[in-house]
């Protein structure tokens, strides 16, 4: 749910796992076990937090890794001020300990100094240039451990994984005003299990017909234009081909860094109801086309998201491929109805390069615990596009044909599992080879990745050449 173009490094996209969520007012969902008070302190914060129980560890659920340096962003952030407790990592997860070895105490306060930082797999703080800040609603859900031992043989990914505690209960408050939750301003707000995020300082809101954004005063002009104009037109695209989706009235809330020297950076993720993103760097500035057809193309794959991984969402982070390649295919084919001009080869053969690159002997679906969340991207959106044309062989029609009646017949659970997709293709192909193949990728990778890859697109009639160790489409 993230696409990050960062300059001059390649293309770089990272996963998300998002859920749907209950709307709340000033409060939702069931009794919390753990409270947390997050208040504004000029340009820190503290949280204090209540546990409910005796325990010698607490993990963050939400442990993520900076992007590039891989390496944890609460001990850079987080400052424990309570005497005998310490932030640090270990295995997979953040934690917080008693130093003594014994239990942590029942009351703990944290300074919180936020950063704009990216993220791999997670939702990021928002920075604002006018002091605006904005942070996720879950980054302080945590749970009891027995020990460091168990933590650290806890897996990367807790689906599954029975946890003592449910989402903590979170008071936000702000001395200095109110604060914007869910596009409405509260003196104070607490929720429980929100998954979106709220804002503190100033804001502008503006409500239009088909979206309601919520922008950085200082913004490049360009960046609300396109946002303005092209966003409503997407959502639009998409309805028409797919249904209703999750929310037909979203939230655009856009921050921006600042023009740093030779930095090109567009980063974001989607939320139920709401888009988050951020830009920062002088090539925002001035944009040529190629900047404009970026922004357009982060645009539209976000907006994707409300169908592919709202509406229905995958069953687990390895099988992120479900959404987020199913959101770049849906961005491509968006871009090419909105402009016949847009090169949408061009960004196939990426998307079929990356895939490559990043199977040789290792499968699709262990990529988040490697790292390397592009694969879910590319490997995704070439599995799509081979459901593409095996939709195409049996009735010309195309990838928004093969994911409409996935959605239909998995709006009620909202789970389109990677069972209920393989179903799909053999339904339309018919083809018990391809399929394996299909597994063998998810599962496996292979030695000779290209010829692998080259071997899907050929058993669906998808014209490509192979030269040396590339699959070039064509």
């Amino acid at each position: 749910m993230i696409r990050l173009f960062r300059a001059p490094l390649a293309l770089m996209i990272l996963v998300l796992a998002g859920c749907a969520t209950a709307p709340a007012s000033s409060s939702q969902g069931a009794d919390a076990d753990i409270r947390v008070e997050v208040a504004r302190a000029g340009d820190r914060f503290t949280a204090d937090y209540v546990l409910d129980r005796d325990a010698p560890v607490w993990a963050f659920v939400r442990s993520s890794l900076i992007m590039e340096v891989r390496e944890p962003w609460r001990p850079r952030q987080w400052m424990v001020e309570t005497p005998g407790v310490l932030l640090e990592r270990r295995g997979n997860y953040d934690v917080l300990r008693a130093v003594d070895g014994g239990p942590v105490p029942r009351s703990v306060r944290l300074t919180l100094r936020p950063e704009a930082v990216d993220l791999e797999a997670d939702y990021a703080t928002l920075m604002f240039s006018d002091g605006a800040v904005a942070m996720p609603t879950h980054i302080f859900d945590v749970f009891p451990v027995s020990s460091l031992e168990a933590v650290e043989a806890l897996p990367r990914d807790l689906n599954g994984v029975s946890l003592a505690t449910g989402p903590a209960e979170v008071r936000w408050t702000d001395p200095l005003g109110q604060i914007l939750f869910r596009g409405e301003r509260w003196d104070g707000i607490t929720t429980n299990d929100a998954d979106t995020y709220v804002l503190f300082g100033d804001a502008r809101v503006t409500r239009g017909e088909r979206l309601t954004t919520v922008l950085d005063p200082t913004l490049p002009s360009w960046v609300p234009q396109q946002i303005g104009e092209f966003a409503p037109w997407v959502a639009d695209f998409y309805e028409a081909r797919l249904g209703e989706g999750a929310f037909g009235q979203p939230t655009v809330m856009v921050s921006w860094n600042g023009p740093t020297e030779r930095m090109t950076s567009m980063s974001g993720s989607v939320m139920p109801g709401l888009i988050v993103m951020s830009y920062e760097g002088q090539g925002i500035v001035t944009p040529d086309q190629e900047m404009i057809d970026r922004s357009r193309w982060f645009i539209a794959h976000e907006s994707a998201h409300f169908w592919l991984g709202q509406t229905v969402r995958y069953a687990g982070p390895p099988q992120a491929w479900i959404t987020e390649g199913g959101a770049d295919l849906m961005a491509i084919r968006a871009l090419a109805a909105a402009d016949p001009t847009w090169d949408a080869r061009a960004e196939l053969q990426r998307e079929v390069d990356d895939c490559v690159s990043l199977t040789d002997g290792r499968g699709v679906q262990g990529a988040g615990s490697r790292g390397e969340h592009r694969a879910y991207y590319a490997c995704g959106a070439v599995l799509w596009l081979v459901a593409e044309a095996a939709q195409g062989r049996r009735d010309g029609g195309d990838g928004f044909d093969f994911l409409r009646p996935l959605i239909a017949a998995n709006r009620e659970d909202e789970v389109l599992s990677r069972q209920d997709w393989l179903a799909a293709l053999m339904a339309v192909s018919g083809d018990v080879i391809l399929l394996g193949d299909v597994e063998r990728l998810l599962d496996d990778g292979s030695d000779d990745p290209a010829e692998m890859v080259a071997g899907l697109l050929a058993r669906v009639g998808i014209a490509h050449r192979i030269e040396g160790e590339r699959v070039v489409l064509g």
